[in-house]
């Protein structure tokens, strides 16, 4: 969306006065009625006419949001399910997202080696070759979620366009689902556990990438608010790392759970909601009232959270 990714992220929450990120995981029975019959009285019962309802679906929460969140993380899967009329909506959910100026996570959890790596970096972060040596942006997307279980090389086509491109990248180092225990909490020989490992190493690699005008790196890391005993000890870990904070709301975290990822200044932490956002039109069953639905839900996180960060001292905005 603009030049450096750190740079505009922080410039927005501070704009905005809100750490809120819109999570886009269009579950497509979930998706209002109404809007999946205008799709399919335009192009029939047809794989089309799905990839048009996500695009219009999201568009309209996009809309209902803008001014409550900082960011939209949209998650590759709900659209990679449908082929490529999925994958044509999220390239036009993408740039809907720009267009309203909001700064855009593809959430696609990519990790490989060699070319693979570089070919998957080309594609969401750079530029990929076309015919007659023209190079085209694809996804275009502002940044990426990246697993890093088969090590830095795996990592590094990736960095490398961060840093070329200006762009970011968040490391999966303590996710929120309860299955994360099984590897992410093992113990090694040193004491340490496995996830802290992980964190010192994005603190490492994201040195080179630090941001001249705020003190934040273009690599941050996943880091879930389903487990706040880890929080101060992984901002110990990675003081200079954005950390984008997923299961607030329908995962069960609450506002006070997330204040422990915050630094003291105030900044540091992207809050992601995504079911209890767009789909909040479910609680009042109201489908065609939806927008407005998610619009009081990001609000109101907006305000929650805002609320324990000023009880907290960490406002970054006063």
């Amino acid at each position: 969306m603009g030049k450096d990714f750190i740079v505009d992220l922080v410039a927005g929450v501070k704009k905005k006065k809100t750490h809120v990120c819109l999570g886009l995981d269009p579950d497509f029975e979930r998706i209002p009625g109404h809007i999946k019959e205008m799709a399919i009285n335009e192009y029939g019962p047809n794989r089309r006419a799905i990839g048009e309802a996500f695009l219009n679906f999201n568009r309209e929460i996009i809309t209902a949001v803008k001014d409550s969140v900082a960011a939209v993380k949209i998650q590759i899967a709900w659209f990679e399910e449908y082929g490529r009329w999925g994958l044509k909506a999220l390239e036009e959910t993408i740039s809907f997202a720009h267009h309203n100026r909001l700064l855009t996570i593809l959430d696609i959890k990519r990790g490989d080696i060699g070319s693979t790596a570089a070919a998957y970096a080309r594609g969401f972060l750079g530029e990929v070759n076309f015919w007659y040596g023209v190079k085209k942006k694809l996804y275009n997307a502002d940044a990426v979620t990246l697993n890093p279980y088969l090590g830095r090389d795996s990592l590094e086509p990736f960095i490398r366009l961060m840093k070329e491109n200006k762009r970011g990248g968040f490391v999966l180092v303590k996710t929120s689902n309860p299955g994360s225990k099984d590897l992410q909490d093992l113990r090694l020989e040193n004491g340490e556990l496995l996830y802290e490992k992980v964190g010192a190493m994005v603190n490492s690699w994201g040195q080179d990438l630090i941001s001249e005008e705020v003190p934040y790196s273009q690599l941050g890391a996943v880091t879930g608010a389903t487990f706040p005993q880890a929080a101060q000890k992984l901002r110990e870990l990675m003081p200079h790392a954005y950390l984008l904070v997923p299961g607030f709301g329908a995962q069960g975290a609450g506002p006070a759970d997330v204040v422990p990822f915050f630094n003291e200044d105030g900044l540091g932490a992207l809050i992601n909601a995504s079911r209890s956002i767009i789909f909040a039109y479910e609680k009042d069953s109201y489908p065609d009232q939806h927008q407005w639905a998610a619009r009081q839900a990001a609000e109101q996180m907006r305000q929650d959270i805002n609320k324990e960060l000023k009880k907290a001292g960490r406002v970054a905005w006063e």
